[in-house]
């Protein structure tokens, strides 16, 4: 556990991390993310010596320190690409949704959809499932 202490051999300031973090986050919680990430030892210096508060390493570390992981290391299998929300119109015209997600919807060969354009938006309705009950 790192403590935002300011070492005498380099003259920085080493990031709070941990439970170390969140006692200090809870003890000044009327500071702006700014103000909270510069007490929290989250200061990068620039390329003209200027100091600059790291928000997004600070951001990090916060939800390091409560455990949520954003990157899932665990989903992946090695076995290729991964799943995206990004797709891309192919040169015939068609997109792909890939199967992680048809997967993920329980979707099977042959199952329908309508299609609705709407301003720079697709909906796709599936066809022949059961509706819900009012």
């Amino acid at each position: 556990m790192k403590s935002a202490v300011n070492s005498e051999e380099n003259g920085k300031v080493e990031a709070l991390t941990g439970k170390a973090l969140l006692q200090k986050l809870k003890e000044i919680p009327n500071l702006s993310r700014r103000e909270k990430a510069r007490e929290c030892g989250y200061i990068k210096t620039t390329k003209k010596s200027q100091d600059q508060v790291n928000i997004g390493g600070f951001l990090n570390a916060v939800l390091a320190a409560k455990g949520i992981a954003l990157d899932s290391e665990g989903d992946k299998d090695g076995r290729g690409r991964e799943a995206t929300y990004r797709v891309s119109v192919h040169k015939n015209g068609t997109i792909v949704i890939g199967a992680s997600y048809t997967e993920k919807m329980g979707l099977k060969a042959g199952d329908e959809f309508e299609i609705k354009l709407g301003y720079k938006h697709i909906h796709l309705k599936q066809l022949g499932g059961e509706e819900p009950e009012e």
